[in-house]
Protein backbone atom coordinates (compact mmCIF):
# COMPACT_ATOMS: atom_id res chain seq x y z
CA UNK A 1 0.00 0.00 0.00
CA UNK A 2 1.78 3.44 -1.07
CA UNK A 3 2.43 5.61 1.73
CA UNK A 4 1.03 8.71 2.55
CA UNK A 5 3.42 10.88 4.00
CA UNK A 6 2.94 13.92 6.77
CA UNK A 7 4.30 16.32 4.30
CA UNK A 8 5.35 16.34 0.81
CA UNK A 9 8.51 18.87 0.07
CA UNK A 10 9.21 17.31 -2.91
CA UNK A 11 6.72 18.22 -5.50
CA UNK A 12 6.07 22.27 -4.89
CA UNK A 13 10.27 22.28 -5.21
CA UNK A 14 10.87 19.83 -8.14
CA UNK A 15 7.40 22.62 -9.78
CA UNK A 16 9.68 25.67 -9.19
CA UNK A 17 12.78 23.80 -9.64
CA UNK A 18 13.99 26.98 -12.65
CA UNK A 19 12.97 29.57 -10.58
CA UNK A 20 14.95 28.63 -7.26
CA UNK A 21 18.01 27.35 -8.72
CA UNK A 22 18.38 31.10 -10.90
CA UNK A 23 18.29 32.22 -7.10
CA UNK A 24 21.14 30.08 -6.64
CA UNK A 25 22.64 31.36 -9.85
CA UNK A 26 22.07 35.02 -9.11
CA UNK A 27 23.92 34.76 -5.40
CA UNK A 28 26.93 32.98 -7.70
CA UNK A 29 27.40 36.08 -9.84
CA UNK A 30 27.04 38.62 -7.52
CA UNK A 31 28.54 36.91 -4.47
CA UNK A 32 25.47 38.50 -2.54
CA UNK A 33 25.20 35.68 -0.43
CA UNK A 34 24.64 38.00 2.89
CA UNK A 35 22.03 40.97 2.44
CA UNK A 36 21.35 42.55 -0.38
CA UNK A 37 19.33 43.41 -3.13
CA UNK A 38 17.51 39.88 -2.56
CA UNK A 39 16.85 40.32 1.10
CA UNK A 40 15.51 43.85 0.34
CA UNK A 41 13.42 42.87 -2.30
CA UNK A 42 11.99 39.99 -0.13
CA UNK A 43 11.63 42.52 2.71
CA UNK A 44 9.53 44.29 0.78
CA UNK A 45 7.09 42.10 -0.52
CA UNK A 46 6.24 40.12 2.60
CA UNK A 47 5.68 43.55 4.28
CA UNK A 48 3.21 44.20 1.73
CA UNK A 49 1.36 41.02 1.72
CA UNK A 50 1.45 41.10 5.09
CA UNK A 51 0.07 44.06 5.92
CA UNK A 52 2.33 46.29 7.26
CA UNK A 53 5.08 48.84 6.68
CA UNK A 54 7.97 46.99 7.47
CA UNK A 55 9.72 43.12 7.45
CA UNK A 56 13.14 42.39 8.54
CA UNK A 57 14.58 39.27 7.71
CA UNK A 58 16.72 37.04 10.49
CA UNK A 59 17.69 33.62 10.53
CA UNK A 60 14.88 31.72 12.27
CA UNK A 61 11.43 32.56 13.88
CA UNK A 62 12.85 31.75 17.25
CA UNK A 63 15.47 34.89 16.21
CA UNK A 64 12.43 36.52 15.31
CA UNK A 65 10.21 36.52 18.44
CA UNK A 66 13.47 37.19 20.33
CA UNK A 67 14.69 40.06 18.56
CA UNK A 68 11.35 41.68 18.72
CA UNK A 69 10.82 41.30 22.02
CA UNK A 70 14.01 42.66 22.74
CA UNK A 71 13.29 45.40 20.50
CA UNK A 72 9.81 46.16 22.13
CA UNK A 73 11.37 46.97 25.62
CA UNK A 74 10.57 43.26 27.16
CA UNK A 75 13.52 43.99 30.68
CA UNK A 76 15.37 41.19 32.42
CA UNK A 77 12.95 40.12 35.12
CA UNK A 78 9.72 40.69 32.90
CA UNK A 79 6.53 38.10 32.76
CA UNK A 80 5.45 37.69 29.62
CA UNK A 81 2.50 35.90 28.85
CA UNK A 82 1.68 32.84 26.20
CA UNK A 83 -0.10 29.93 25.93
CA UNK A 84 1.63 25.98 27.29
CA UNK A 85 0.23 24.58 23.78
CA UNK A 86 3.00 25.66 21.40
CA UNK A 87 6.61 24.65 20.34
CA UNK A 88 9.41 25.51 22.66
CA UNK A 89 10.50 27.90 20.31
CA UNK A 90 8.21 30.67 22.39
CA UNK A 91 9.29 30.28 25.73
CA UNK A 92 13.01 30.12 24.66
CA UNK A 93 12.49 33.32 22.54
CA UNK A 94 11.30 35.09 26.12
CA UNK A 95 14.01 33.56 27.98
CA UNK A 96 16.63 34.51 25.53
CA UNK A 97 15.01 37.89 26.09
CA UNK A 98 15.38 38.12 29.45
CA UNK A 99 12.03 38.06 30.44
CA UNK A 100 9.92 35.48 32.67
CA UNK A 101 7.73 32.94 30.53
CA UNK A 102 4.32 32.54 32.03
CA UNK A 103 1.19 30.33 30.61
CA UNK A 104 -2.68 31.19 30.25
CA UNK A 105 -4.79 28.22 29.14
CA UNK A 106 -6.29 27.75 25.76
CA UNK A 107 -9.54 28.02 24.51
CA UNK A 108 -11.16 24.15 23.64
CA UNK A 109 -12.10 24.85 20.35
CA UNK A 110 -9.42 27.01 18.77
CA UNK A 111 -6.68 25.76 21.13
CA UNK A 112 -5.61 29.64 21.20
CA UNK A 113 -5.17 31.58 24.02
CA UNK A 114 -8.46 31.67 26.13
CA UNK A 115 -9.08 35.14 26.24
CA UNK A 116 -11.32 34.62 29.50
CA UNK A 117 -8.57 33.09 30.99
CA UNK A 118 -6.37 36.38 30.11
CA UNK A 119 -8.55 38.42 31.48
CA UNK A 120 -8.88 36.35 34.93
CA UNK A 121 -5.19 36.37 35.27
CA UNK A 122 -4.42 39.92 34.56
CA UNK A 123 -7.24 40.60 37.39
CA UNK A 124 -7.04 38.25 39.98
CA UNK A 125 -3.17 37.41 39.70
CA UNK A 126 -2.01 40.96 39.23
CA UNK A 127 -2.13 44.15 41.02
CA UNK A 128 -0.96 47.90 39.82
CA UNK A 129 1.93 49.15 41.63
CA UNK A 130 0.92 52.63 43.19
CA UNK A 131 4.53 53.84 43.15
CA UNK A 132 5.22 52.68 39.37
CA UNK A 133 2.10 52.17 38.17
CA UNK A 134 2.70 48.88 36.62
CA UNK A 135 0.92 45.38 36.72
CA UNK A 136 2.62 43.06 39.05
CA UNK A 137 2.06 39.34 39.17
CA UNK A 138 1.23 38.99 43.06
CA UNK A 139 3.01 35.59 43.35
CA UNK A 140 6.38 36.33 41.89
CA UNK A 141 6.70 40.18 42.19
CA UNK A 142 7.42 40.39 38.80
CA UNK A 143 6.50 43.01 36.10
CA UNK A 144 3.79 41.84 33.59
CA UNK A 145 4.95 43.88 30.46
CA UNK A 146 4.00 41.22 27.00
CA UNK A 147 1.57 39.65 26.05
CA UNK A 148 2.78 36.32 22.96
CA UNK A 149 -0.31 35.12 21.48
CA UNK A 150 0.22 31.72 19.49
CA UNK A 151 -1.74 31.53 15.86
CA UNK A 152 -1.64 27.67 16.26
CA UNK A 153 -2.15 25.76 13.36
CA UNK A 154 -2.89 28.27 10.96
CA UNK A 155 -5.57 30.11 12.53
CA UNK A 156 -5.78 33.73 14.48
CA UNK A 157 -5.66 34.24 18.05
CA UNK A 158 -9.05 36.55 18.97
CA UNK A 159 -6.93 39.33 18.18
CA UNK A 160 -9.62 42.06 20.06
CA UNK A 161 -9.67 40.99 22.98
CA UNK A 162 -6.40 40.23 23.50
CA UNK A 163 -5.18 43.91 22.34
CA UNK A 164 -8.31 45.44 24.10
CA UNK A 165 -6.82 43.78 27.18
CA UNK A 166 -3.26 44.31 26.80
CA UNK A 167 -4.48 48.26 26.06
CA UNK A 168 -6.20 48.20 29.75
CA UNK A 169 -3.10 46.90 31.71
CA UNK A 170 -0.31 49.11 29.26
CA UNK A 171 0.90 45.61 27.53
CA UNK A 172 2.73 44.64 24.59
CA UNK A 173 1.59 42.20 22.49
CA UNK A 174 3.81 40.59 20.21
CA UNK A 175 2.50 38.04 17.73
CA UNK A 176 3.46 34.32 17.20
CA UNK A 177 2.46 33.82 13.43
CA UNK A 178 5.19 31.47 12.70
CA UNK A 179 2.36 28.69 11.87
CA UNK A 180 0.10 31.47 10.19
CA UNK A 181 1.38 32.85 6.99
CA UNK A 182 -1.22 34.75 5.75
CA UNK A 183 -3.92 33.50 7.99
CA UNK A 184 -6.31 36.50 8.44
CA UNK A 185 -8.83 38.18 11.47
CA UNK A 186 -11.65 40.31 11.15
CA UNK A 187 -11.36 42.90 13.69
CA UNK A 188 -14.75 44.50 15.25
CA UNK A 189 -12.83 47.21 16.37
CA UNK A 190 -11.29 48.32 13.13
CA UNK A 191 -14.25 47.02 10.64
CA UNK A 192 -11.95 44.87 8.06
CA UNK A 193 -9.71 42.26 7.63
CA UNK A 194 -6.66 42.06 8.83
CA UNK A 195 -3.49 39.70 8.31
CA UNK A 196 -1.60 38.05 11.01
CA UNK A 197 1.28 40.29 12.01
CA UNK A 198 -0.14 43.07 11.36
CA UNK A 199 -1.97 43.78 14.85
CA UNK A 200 0.30 43.36 17.41
CA UNK A 201 3.36 46.17 18.37
CA UNK A 202 5.77 43.46 16.13
CA UNK A 203 5.20 39.56 15.01
CA UNK A 204 7.25 36.76 14.59
CA UNK A 205 7.11 34.50 11.34
CA UNK A 206 9.24 31.47 10.85
CA UNK A 207 10.43 30.32 7.44
CA UNK A 208 11.16 26.48 8.39
CA UNK A 209 10.93 24.29 5.25
CA UNK A 210 8.06 22.70 6.60
CA UNK A 211 5.89 25.91 7.00
CA UNK A 212 2.95 27.12 4.32
CA UNK A 213 5.86 29.80 3.13
CA UNK A 214 8.92 27.25 3.91
CA UNK A 215 12.60 28.34 3.03
CA UNK A 216 14.93 25.73 1.85
CA UNK A 217 16.62 25.88 5.46
CA UNK A 218 16.32 28.05 8.17
CA UNK A 219 14.87 32.12 7.87
CA UNK A 220 12.51 34.06 9.76
CA UNK A 221 11.10 37.60 9.91
CA UNK A 222 9.53 40.61 12.14
CA UNK A 223 6.70 42.16 10.59
CA UNK A 224 6.08 45.96 12.00
CA UNK A 225 5.15 49.21 11.52
CA UNK A 226 6.76 50.73 14.00
CA UNK A 227 9.96 52.38 11.95
CA UNK A 228 12.33 52.44 15.23
CA UNK A 229 11.11 48.51 16.10
CA UNK A 230 11.92 48.17 12.81
CA UNK A 231 15.32 49.63 13.07
CA UNK A 232 16.48 48.19 16.18
CA UNK A 233 15.47 44.31 14.90
CA UNK A 234 18.14 45.27 12.20
CA UNK A 235 21.07 46.17 14.37
CA UNK A 236 19.94 43.39 16.68
CA UNK A 237 20.83 40.50 13.77
CA UNK A 238 23.93 42.18 12.74
CA UNK A 239 25.89 42.56 15.99
CA UNK A 240 24.29 45.89 16.95
CA UNK A 241 25.74 47.54 13.63
CA UNK A 242 24.08 50.61 12.09
CA UNK A 243 26.85 50.60 10.06
CA UNK A 244 29.93 48.59 9.42
CA UNK A 245 32.26 48.44 12.50
CA UNK A 246 29.62 51.03 14.27
CA UNK A 247 28.05 48.86 17.37
CA UNK A 248 25.24 50.81 18.98
CA UNK A 249 24.68 48.68 21.35
CA UNK A 250 25.44 44.80 21.66
CA UNK A 251 23.80 42.34 19.16
CA UNK A 252 23.23 38.69 17.32
CA UNK A 253 24.26 37.31 14.38
CA UNK A 254 21.14 36.76 13.03
CA UNK A 255 21.18 37.65 9.75
CA UNK A 256 18.51 36.07 6.68
CA UNK A 257 20.75 34.23 3.62
CA UNK A 258 19.97 35.84 0.76
CA UNK A 259 19.50 32.73 -0.74
CA UNK A 260 17.16 31.88 1.31
CA UNK A 261 15.39 35.33 0.66
CA UNK A 262 15.41 35.22 -2.80
CA UNK A 263 13.78 31.23 -2.44
CA UNK A 264 11.38 33.31 -0.34
CA UNK A 265 10.32 35.83 -2.56
CA UNK A 266 9.49 32.91 -5.34
CA UNK A 267 8.04 31.04 -3.59
CA UNK A 268 5.72 34.15 -1.94
CA UNK A 269 3.73 34.31 -5.45
CA UNK A 270 2.29 30.77 -5.06
CA UNK A 271 1.69 30.88 -1.09
CA UNK A 272 -1.98 32.54 -1.53
CA UNK A 273 -2.91 29.38 -4.51
CA UNK A 274 -1.04 27.22 -1.61
CA UNK A 275 -2.90 28.32 1.29
CA UNK A 276 -6.18 28.05 -0.78
CA UNK A 277 -5.59 24.49 -1.52
CA UNK A 278 -4.62 23.78 2.32
CA UNK A 279 -8.44 25.54 3.27
CA UNK A 280 -10.28 23.30 0.22
CA UNK A 281 -8.26 20.48 1.49
CA UNK A 282 -9.46 21.05 5.19
CA UNK A 283 -12.85 21.01 3.80
CA UNK A 284 -12.89 18.37 2.16
CA UNK A 285 -11.78 16.17 5.64
CA UNK A 286 -14.28 18.24 7.38
CA UNK A 287 -17.01 16.57 4.87
CA UNK A 288 -15.72 13.50 4.65
CA UNK A 289 -15.70 13.03 8.95
CA UNK A 290 -18.99 14.68 8.81
CA UNK A 291 -20.60 11.13 10.05
CA UNK A 292 -18.27 10.81 12.50
CA UNK A 293 -18.68 14.05 14.68
CA UNK A 294 -19.86 11.78 17.91
CA UNK A 295 -16.69 10.46 17.96
CA UNK A 296 -14.06 12.47 16.92
CA UNK A 297 -13.57 16.58 17.27
CA UNK A 298 -12.55 18.22 14.22
CA UNK A 299 -10.93 21.79 13.92
CA UNK A 300 -13.18 24.43 15.22
CA UNK A 301 -12.89 27.95 12.40
CA UNK A 302 -14.22 30.48 13.97
CA UNK A 303 -16.75 33.15 11.58
CA UNK A 304 -14.01 35.99 11.85
CA UNK A 305 -10.87 34.27 11.13
CA UNK A 306 -9.79 32.74 7.64
CA UNK A 307 -7.16 29.91 8.83
CA UNK A 308 -4.42 28.45 6.24
CA UNK A 309 -4.01 24.81 7.92
CA UNK A 310 -0.57 24.60 8.65
CA UNK A 311 -1.71 21.78 10.23
CA UNK A 312 -5.40 19.90 10.28
CA UNK A 313 -5.67 18.47 13.70
CA UNK A 314 -8.29 16.35 15.37
CA UNK A 315 -9.30 14.94 18.40
CA UNK A 316 -10.34 11.41 19.57
CA UNK A 317 -9.61 9.22 21.98
CA UNK A 318 -7.13 6.44 22.26
CA UNK A 319 -5.11 8.70 20.07
CA UNK A 320 -2.00 6.74 20.68
CA UNK A 321 -3.30 3.71 19.15
CA UNK A 322 -5.05 5.70 16.30
CA UNK A 323 -1.52 7.18 15.47
CA UNK A 324 -0.55 3.59 15.71
CA UNK A 325 -3.37 1.85 13.47
CA UNK A 326 -2.75 4.56 10.58
CA UNK A 327 0.80 4.14 10.63
CA UNK A 328 0.71 0.60 10.24
CA UNK A 329 -1.69 1.43 7.34
CA UNK A 330 1.28 3.26 6.12
CA UNK A 331 -0.52 6.80 6.95
CA UNK A 332 1.86 9.33 8.36
CA UNK A 333 0.71 11.33 11.40
CA UNK A 334 2.40 13.90 13.62
CA UNK A 335 1.52 14.88 17.85
CA UNK A 336 1.96 18.93 18.32
CA UNK A 337 2.73 18.90 21.14
CA UNK A 338 2.63 15.60 22.89
CA UNK A 339 3.90 17.68 26.59
CA UNK A 340 2.86 20.88 27.38
CA UNK A 341 5.42 23.08 28.25
CA UNK A 342 4.46 23.85 31.84
CA UNK A 343 5.27 20.01 32.23
CA UNK A 344 8.35 19.65 30.72
CA UNK A 345 11.74 19.74 32.53
CA UNK A 346 13.08 22.88 30.86
CA UNK A 347 10.61 24.62 32.50
CA UNK A 348 10.28 22.98 35.82
CA UNK A 349 11.98 26.11 37.54
CA UNK A 350 8.46 28.09 36.64
CA UNK A 351 6.82 25.69 39.58
CA UNK A 352 3.59 24.45 37.50
CA UNK A 353 2.38 20.49 37.84
CA UNK A 354 0.34 18.55 36.16
CA UNK A 355 -3.52 19.61 36.79
CA UNK A 356 -2.53 23.06 36.29
CA UNK A 357 -3.72 23.99 32.58
CA UNK A 358 -6.40 21.51 32.22
CA UNK A 359 -7.80 22.22 28.75
CA UNK A 360 -4.23 21.99 27.54
CA UNK A 361 -3.15 18.70 29.14
CA UNK A 362 -7.05 17.84 28.03
CA UNK A 363 -6.51 17.70 24.23
CA UNK A 364 -2.22 17.24 24.43
CA UNK A 365 -3.81 13.59 24.97
CA UNK A 366 -6.15 13.94 22.46
CA UNK A 367 -4.99 15.50 19.57
CA UNK A 368 -3.14 13.88 15.96
CA UNK A 369 -2.47 15.99 13.18
CA UNK A 370 -3.82 14.12 9.81
CA UNK A 371 -1.44 14.93 6.74
CA UNK A 372 -2.10 18.84 5.74
CA UNK A 373 -0.09 20.04 2.22
CA UNK A 374 -1.30 21.80 -0.72
CA UNK A 375 -0.74 18.68 -2.81
CA UNK A 376 -2.48 16.47 -1.01
CA UNK A 377 -5.38 14.39 -2.90
CA UNK A 378 -8.44 13.38 -2.88
CA UNK A 379 -8.29 9.64 -3.03
CA UNK A 380 -5.35 10.29 -0.38
CA UNK A 381 -7.81 12.39 2.45
CA UNK A 382 -10.43 9.63 1.56
CA UNK A 383 -7.92 6.39 2.46
CA UNK A 384 -7.15 8.29 5.81
CA UNK A 385 -10.36 9.15 6.70
CA UNK A 386 -12.07 5.78 5.96
CA UNK A 387 -8.41 4.07 7.99
CA UNK A 388 -9.78 6.62 11.37
CA UNK A 389 -13.38 5.14 10.85
CA UNK A 390 -12.46 2.22 10.66
CA UNK A 391 -10.15 2.63 13.84
CA UNK A 392 -13.08 4.27 15.64
CA UNK A 393 -15.64 1.36 14.46
CA UNK A 394 -13.58 -0.90 16.54
CA UNK A 395 -12.80 1.16 19.84
CA UNK A 396 -16.05 2.97 20.37
CA UNK A 397 -18.46 -0.42 18.60
CA UNK A 398 -20.59 2.17 17.78
CA UNK A 399 -20.96 3.79 20.78
CA UNK A 400 -20.49 7.48 21.55
CA UNK A 401 -17.32 8.60 23.33
CA UNK A 402 -18.52 10.13 27.03
CA UNK A 403 -15.04 11.57 27.21
CA UNK A 404 -14.57 13.47 23.55
CA UNK A 405 -17.10 16.49 24.03
CA UNK A 406 -16.33 19.43 22.24
CA UNK A 407 -15.37 22.02 24.92
CA UNK A 408 -17.95 24.66 25.25
CA UNK A 409 -16.09 27.99 24.67
CA UNK A 410 -15.26 29.97 28.08
CA UNK A 411 -14.66 32.97 26.29
CA UNK A 412 -16.82 35.69 26.94
CA UNK A 413 -14.89 37.57 24.75
CA UNK A 414 -15.07 35.08 21.61
CA UNK A 415 -16.77 35.29 17.83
Amino acid sequence: MKKIPFLELVTPHVELEEQLVSVFRSALKTAGFVGGPMVEEFEREFAEFCGVQFCVGVASGTDALRFALIAAGVQRGDTVLTVPNTFAATTEAISQAGGWPDFVDIDGRTYNMDTQKLQDYLETQCHVDRATGRLLNENTGRPVTAIVPVHLYGQTANMDSILELAEQHRLMVIEDACQAHGATYYSRKESCWKKAGSMGVAAAFSFYPGKNLGACGEAGAVTTSDPMLAQKIRMLRDHGQLQKYSHEIEGYNGRLDAIQAGILQAKLKHLPRWNQKRSTNAHRYNELFRSQTDRIILPYEPSRTKAVYHLYVIRVRNRDQLQAHLAQANITTQVHYPTPLHLQKAYATLGYKEGDFPMTEKTAAEILSLPMYPQLEHWQQKRIVQEVINFLAVETVGSRNPNLEPAAASESRAD
